[in-house]
């Protein structure tokens, strides 16, 4: 009988689908299962990641010696606290350390109560008080938050009193976002570009967490950073020398003065001006930021989530890493699904695809989502990593597939 390890990702998108090929890695792991997983993933669970219920009993039946949480949908429901309650190993912050995310008020509290650099801010529960602040704050940029969950769609950049007034009352009063937007969070924008800091950590084993290589998201939907603004159409790293490790351990620090466990990963957004400032935390991994980070890694990442291997447990290879996500036509709009996808078996070996909105259907694999696949290249150059993972979105087809053509022109510019 094998001693290898069984793992259980949460998950079903380009991230999950970056965790389970990086777990498979391991010489310790011999099988990875994916709940409800994608079309790309092994050992798929068809359980989705907001039925705790489902996940916890399908958890006690076949007993992974490890779950490893993707999306923060699960971790705002409480999926650690009932796994590790039934005695589970699981990886992820428990529910009041999630609130770093699922919480923009909390969060920015948190960063006021323990010196995290951050932009002036007030919040409101009422809307009219939200615009007689606007009457006198209004006609200057502007970030206007939901205080909750809003899978991206959450922030409005606003630079005139009109639009911040449009963007409180779509949030308050019309509840576009539901209760998402029953609180919001008002703070003076900040101007510099943006980069995503994640790192590994685990303050039950009294040490820092591990900050990864700096990545940089591309969020708007079209190229030159125009259009919506979606989960994320692209990223590379590094995209800074500087680990900027000094927030992820402000925030440490905090989690360990308010007695909050926190173990999981601690993602910092990160505006880079003359000084760093965070702009929010996330409590897992960036999507697509995952699917250039996990390709760097040189080390064990089972080790470290099964057993708090030591801090230097990581080498980021000197090289860099691009992603680009090819999208459904419309998205982040209406879009439509069950269009074929061929080429997979064209793209060259040096490239990585990471499925993401993907299904199977037969022999075939089709489009299931709006984000549908992030092709990663990498190189001992930028311009070599951008150079291959567009020489494998060129290989792939799909009917209206969209993508843009700028993924790290920001860092090669810079």
């Amino acid at each position: 009988m094998s001693n290898l390890a069984h793992v259980l990702v949460i998950g079903s998108g380009g991230r999950e689908h970056a965790l389970a090929w990086k777990l498979a890695q391991s010489p310790r792991v011999g099988k990875v299962s994916v709940a409800p997983g994608n079309g790309g993933t092994p050992n798929n669970v068809p359980i989705s990641a907001t039925d705790i219920d489902g996940l916890l009993a399908w958890a006690l039946q076949h007993k992974p010696d490890l779950t490893v949480v993707g999306p923060e949908s699960s971790l705002a429901l409480g999926v650690v606290d009932r796994f590790e309650a039934a005695g589970l190993k699981i990886f992820g912050p428990t529910k009041a350390a999630a609130q770093i995310e699922t919480s923009k008020v909390f969060a920015k509290q948190f960063m006021q109560r323990h010196g995290i650099p951050t932009a002036p801010f007030e919040i409101f529960d009422d809307p009219h008080e939200a615009f007689r602040y606007l009457l006198l704050e209004g006609d200057q940029p502007l970030a206007i938050k939901a205080d909750g969950l809003a899978a991206g769609k959450g922030v409005y950049m606003t630079d005139c009193a009109h639009d911040a007034e449009m963007a409180v009352r779509a949030l308050m009063i019309d509840r576009t976002l539901g209760d998402a937007g029953a609180r919001i969070v008002i703070e003076k924008a900040l101007s510099g570009y943006e980069l995503s800091v994640m790192a590994l950590c685990d303050n039950r084993y009294s040490r820092k967490g591990w900050a990864m290589p700096p990545a940089q998201d591309h969020k708007r939907a079209l190229d030159h950073d125009q259009g919506l603004n979606t989960g994320g159409m692209g990223a590379y790293a590094p995209a800074s020398r500087d680990p900027l490790q000094v927030l992820i351990g402000l925030a440490e620090d905090g989690f360990k003065a308010e007695n909050i466990a926190f173990h999981g990963v601690l993602f910092a957004g990160v505006m880079m001006t003359p000084e760093p400032y965070v702009l929010e935390f996330n409590c897992r991994l960036g999507d697509p930021e995952t699917q250039v980070i996990l390709p760097l890694m040189t080390s064990d990442l089972f080790d470290f989530l099964d057993r708090g291997a030591p801090p230097n447990w990581l080498t980021a290879a000197v090289e860099f890493a691009a992603t680009v996500v090819m999208a459904s036509g419309g998205y982040p709009g209406e879009y439509e699904t069950g269009k074929v996808i061929t080429g997979l078996d064209q793209v060259p070996d040096d490239v990585i695809v990471f499925h993401a909105g993907t299904r199977r259907e037969g022999d075939q694999i089709v489009t299931a989502g709006g984000r549908v696949l992030s092709v990663t290249g990498m190189g001992d150059t930028l311009q070599a990593a951008i150079d291959r993972a567009y020489a494998g979105v060129r290989a792939i087809h799909f009917e209206g597939a969209h993508y843009r053509t700028d993924i790290g022109a920001k860092g090669l510019n810079r």
